[in-house]
């Protein structure tokens, strides 16, 4: 069974960068063919896809986001973590880390994520 947590800090100020951490068990992030991702969903407002990592370290970014999102993984802790620069109080939201198998239509239809995190809020104070 494959579980993932999210981890990192509950609030932030405007402008400082966001940091956080999905900690995956009971698979690898770099064996099978699967997208491992970072979406958001703010109050009031559907899921966002913020950006992806796959099993081989390539990273894809919504094209919103990809001047302000960074993410990265570390493979000896089984880890992905998500930046985010600059934010604002609009970037206040739950944040998941998902995964979804490499035959998923595209990595912003989140029917095809198999398996979620439980999420960790986010604010942003002005």
């Amino acid at each position: 069974q494959v579980q993932l947590q999210e981890s990192g800090p509950g609030l932030v100020k405007a402008s400082q960068t966001i940091s956080l951490t999905c900690t995956v068990s009971g698979g690898s992030i770099t064996t099978g063919y699967y997208y491992w991702s970072w979406i958001r969903q703010s109050p009031g407002k559907g899921r966002e896809w913020i950006g992806t990592i796959a099993y081989s370290g390539t990273d894809y970014y919504s094209p919103s986001l990809i001047s302000r999102a960074s993410i990265s993984r570390d493979t000896s802790k089984n880890q992905y973590t998500l930046q985010l620069s600059s934010v604002v109080p609009e970037d206040t939201a739950v944040y998941y880390c998902a995964r979804a198998p490499i035959t998923a239509a595209t990595l912003d239809r989140f029917e095809d994520y198999d398996y979620w995190g439980q999420g960790t809020q986010v604010t942003v104070s002005s």
